[in-house]
């Protein structure tokens, strides 16, 4: 535990820099899923496929984006043939995304991929290292989910 300001700022520095690493890595495994597909595109299928379909306002508030951001990377999708729209059975006005079977099938190719990279990553870590790690990183997220006054 870092104990005087000096070590908690190389710690923070480190933090930083592993996260940014981290975050290549997830930029690159969205480019193995299509080389046009930036990662807000991945992230974004991704979560239309867990939901098992939602609107695009629901993903611009989930992941706090401009809904011209969205509806571009949503376009992309559509073009790529990842993502189709479909009308809301209750209320034929919405149009409710869901991802097409290339989408489904890219997505799920693509995690099985980073699956077996943390896999191999991680063999040596015992289940409390992978618990502690899976527990710090939710609470690093969750915490980032916080309003800021």
């Amino acid at each position: 535990m870092p104990d005087t300001p000096g070590e908690r700022e190389e710690s923070l520095d480190v933090i930083q820099r592993e996260l940014t690493a981290f975050a290549r890595r997830a930029r690159a495994a969205a480019a193995r899923l299509h080389p046009e597909l930036p990662l807000v595109s991945y992230t974004l299928l991704a979560h239309i496929d867990d939901q098992q379909g939602c609107r695009a306002t629901d993903l611009a508030a989930h992941y706090m984006l401009d809904k011209s951001t969205v509806s571009r990377q949503i376009g992309a999708l559509e073009r790529l043939g990842l993502v189709e729209r479909h009308p809301d059975p209750a209320d034929h006005r919405i149009q409710v995304l869901h991802p097409t079977e290339a989408g489904t099938q890219a997505l799920a190719a693509t995690q099985a991929s980073r699956r077996a990279a943390y896999q191999e990553r991680l063999a040596d870590w015992t289940e409390d290292d992978l618990a502690r790690f899976a527990a710090y990183l939710l609470r690093y997220n969750t915490t980032g989910d916080a309003p800021h006054s």
